[in-house]
């Protein structure tokens, strides 16, 4: 018996952090008889885990590092999975629930990219070849960009009710970790007279302008990975004019579940 899938257009990318929503829903599959081994991780079922490890094994395959377990996007999952099979229905959207992103967030998830693949079968070794055999699950499961998945997988009526709900995962740090990660970059870059300061922290808050002594050049930028600097940063530091520098994170933005950092480099 074949398959169908239907699939829903990407929302526009923005302009501060990349956003990828694909969201692809997988009609009832016929049966394909086998077996997986059963897991005695603790939260996990064994479905849950078999297409865990399935889609691992795809991305080692292909030379792509492994997706981490993220706890938050599980649960996220599963809540999702439930409604589905309590209503019997195939949706990534369900009347009355928010969209994907939302659900992740709410579930303590932080991301710059947000994915989803939904199934319903008769087991789990059904859904993962299905959705291999599929271009736009299949982009999902090895999107080189992604390094977080959460699964839920419950039993309904028709079968198994799946939900992989894939991100770029965003760490949860605090202004002072997060101070002291562009703080160890900017020392990397040459900056070692570098410290955190209250007067950056709060010129990070103001739209224009600074706070304290004035500096030579002022950097404001917000982001996702604080493992790199703005490249208009790199530069100044580069031509050698100045000496020391202080840096201030405040309180970033999240715009319809998606995660950033906000953060200023003041140079002297």
């Amino acid at each position: 018996m074949p398959f169908t899938v239907q699939f829903s257009a990407p929302v526009p990318t923005r302009t501060t952090f990349r956003v990828v929503f694909r969201i692809i829903a997988l009609a009832t599959i016929a049966l394909l008889i086998t077996s997986y081994s059963v897991y005695a991780q603790v939260d996990v079922s064994a479905a849950e885990r078999a297409l865990f490890d399935a889609l691992n094994r795809e991305r080692a395959a292909k030379g792509l590092p492994a997706l981490h377990w993220d706890a938050a996007l599980a649960a996220a999952a599963r809540e999702h999975a439930t409604r589905m099979a309590q209503g019997n229905v195939l949706s990534h959207q369900l009347p009355g629930e928010p969209q994907v992103q939302v659900r992740a967030t709410q579930a303590g998830a932080r991301f710059t990219t947000i994915a989803e693949n939904i199934a319903v079968a008769p087991n789990s070794a059904t859904i993962h070849s299905a959705w291999m055999q599929s271009p736009h699950h299949r982009e999902n499961i090895l999107d080189p960009e992604l390094n977080g998945v959460g699964i839920g997988v419950v039993k309904g009526t028709h079968g198994l009710f799946a939900v992989q709900d894939f991100s770029q995962t965003v760490a949860n740090l605090n202004l002072k970790q997060q101070e002291q990660q562009v703080i160890a970059n900017l020392n990397i870059h040459g900056m070692s007279v570098t410290r955190a300061t209250n007067d950056a922290r709060k010129t990070c808050e103001m739209a224009r302008g600074y706070t304290g002594t004035r500096p030579l050049s002022v950097t404001r930028f917000e982001t996702a990975d604080l493992t790199k600097l703005p490249f208009d940063l790199e530069q100044k530091l580069r031509s050698g004019h100045y000496h020391s520098a202080s840096v201030g994170a405040c309180e970033g933005g999240s715009s319809a579940g998606f995660t950033h950092f906000k953060l200023v480099v003041e140079l002297f």
